[in-house]
């Protein structure tokens, strides 16, 4: 199964931030839309991530607060990407080896998705059940 594959079915909703926003108002976002990552949009490009990650690690270095604390000054600088034909074991390999919970999804030079692990883990565990539903309905119709 292809990356392409699993954003499609996620869709293409995409939820970003500005490199001078606040890092308060992206955790209010990130709440409310119960999501772990923001993708960082300056002059129409991708610039960076913001997630929970950046996040706590502002709050532990700040004491406690992030007030005052621009999105540009913790976010992960010009990130990792991966395109939409990378086949789903590759990515997984990937997030694993470089640590990556939010992968944006790049074809050519244009944002089209971002990938997350939990997306990764819910299709490998859809493709397995339909292989196994599959197998199931071999085995019960195979002659004995």
């Amino acid at each position: 199964m292809q990356l392409r594959e699993i954003l499609r079915i996620k869709g293409d909703r995409l939820i970003t931030i500005a490199p001078e926003d606040m890092v308060s108002d992206g955790v209010s976002v990130m709440s409310q839309k119960d999501i772990g990552s923001l993708v960082v949009i300056s002059q129409g490009k991708l610039a960076g991530m913001l997630t929970f990650r950046e996040v706590l690690q502002a709050l532990h270095e700040n004491k406690g607060s992030i007030q005052g604390v621009r999105v540009d000054a913790i976010m992960v600088k010009n990130p990792r990407t991966i395109a939409p034909s990378v086949e789903v074991d590759e990515l997984r390999s990937v997030m694993l080896e470089h640590h990556i919970r939010y992968m944006p999804v790049m074809e050519g030079d244009k944002l089209i998705g971002v990938a997350s692990f939990h997306d990764v883990a819910r299709a490998v565990l859809e493709e397995q059940a339909f292989e196994n539903r599959m197998l199931k309905g071999y085995i019960k119709d195979s002659p004995a």
